[in-house]
C-alpha cells in the first residue's frame, strides 16, 4: 500500500468533488433521529470500551510519523499531554525517541488506559495515564494548571460531539502554559471515509456514526480554526493534508483528506 502525501494551503478548499460524489452527498438527507442520537451520546464511553475490548491493542499501528510531522516533540525536555491516548500507539514510540519527555496520557475509555498501564514500556517516572472525559472531567484534577508544554490531539476532536468541542479545548487550555500549543491531526472535509457512509449514518452536517457506534466529524479548516478561537487559541499553522492510498495490484486509489495544525494558547 503506497500513500502519497501533499500539503494544501489553508486558504484553498479541500479537493474538488466528482459529480458522483456530489450526487451521493446531496442524496443523503436523512438524519438519525434525535432519540437515537441521544443514546449514542449517553453510551459513547461504553461504545469506545467495546471497541477496545474487540480490538485490544491490535487495531492501530504505532504512530512513528508524529515526530516527523511535529519535530518539536523530540526537541528536548518537554511535558506533553496526549488527549485521547488510546492504547499507547503514539506515546510509546515517542518516549523512546525523546528520553527527556514526560507524558500525561488520558482517554475516554478506561479499558484503553488499562492497556497503556499494562504495557511493558510504561514507567511512572515517564508517564501518567488516567481515564477522563475531556468534555466534562476537570483535567486539573490530574495535571497541574499551566504546566504542559504541548498537547497532542490526534484523531480525537472528531470523535467528540460538535456541541462539546469548545468545552474540551477550554479544558486543555487550563493545563497548557501560556504559549503552549495543541498539535492536531484529524479528518478533513470530503475525506474518503466521509464519502463512504451510506444513508442512515448521518448525525448532522459533516457528522456521522460508524457501524460500531463510534462517531466521526469531518472538518473544514475555517470551521476548525473558529472552534479553536472560541476556546482561547490562535492559529500558528493550519493546512489540509491530502493523501492518496494507492494499491495498483488491488485497483485501489482513494483520496484521504486530513486537517493538521498547531494552535497556541493565548
Amino acid at each position: 500500500m503506497i500513500q502519497a502525501q501533499t500539503t494544501v494551503d489553508a486558504s484553498e478548499p479541500p479537493r474538488p468533488l466528482t459529480d458522483s460524489e456530489k450526487e451521493h452527498l446531496a442524496a443523503d438527507t436523512s438524519v438519525v433521529p434525535e432519540f437515537k442520537q441521544n443514546c449514542l451520546e449517553r453510551d459513547a464511553q461504553k461504545n469506545w470500551d467495546l471497541f477496545y475490548k474487540r480490538n485490544t491493542t491490535a487495531f492501530y499501528k504505532d504512530r512513528h510519523w508524529t515526530s516527523r510531522e511535529f519535530p518539536e516533540l523530540i526537541s528536548g525536555p518537554l511535558v506533553l499531554l496526549e488527549a485521547g491516548c488510546g492504547v499507547g500507539n503514539f506515546i510509546f514510540p515517542l518516549l523512546e525517541e525523546n528520553p527527556q519527555l514526560f507524558i500525561y496520557a488520558c482517554d475516554f475509555s478506561k479499558r484503553a488506559v488499562d492497556f497503556v498501564k499494562a504495557n511493558g514500556n510504561y514507567k511512572d517516572s515517564r508517564c501518567s495515564a488516567f481515564q477522563c472525559d475531556i468534555t466534562s472531567s476537570d483535567l486539573t484534577d490530574n495535571i497541574p494548571s499551566s504546566s504542559v508544554d504541548l498537547c497532542s490531539l490526534i484523531f480525537v476532536l472528531s470523535a467528540i460531539h460538535p456541541d462539546k468541542m469548545v468545552q474540551a479545548l477550554q479544558n486543555i487550555h487550563k493545563v497548557l502554559k501560556v504559549g503552549g500549543q495543541i498539535l492536531l491531526r484529524d479528518y478533513g472535509l470530503y475525506d474518503h471515509a466521509m464519502l463512504r457512509f451510506k444513508p442512515g449514518h448521518k448525525l448532522g452536517e459533516h457528522f456521522y456514526v460508524r457501524q460500531d457506534f463510534t462517531r466521526a466529524y469531518y472538518f473544514s479548516l475555517e470551521e476548525l480554526n473558529n472552534i479553536f478561537a472560541k476556546a482561547g487559541f490562535e492559529v500558528a499553522e493550519a493546512s489540509y493534508v491530502e493523501r492518496r492510498t494507492v494499491n495498483k495490484k488491488e485497483g485501489i486509489d482513494v483520496p484521504r483528506i486530513f486537517v493538521q495544525g498547531r494552535y497556541s494558547k493565548i
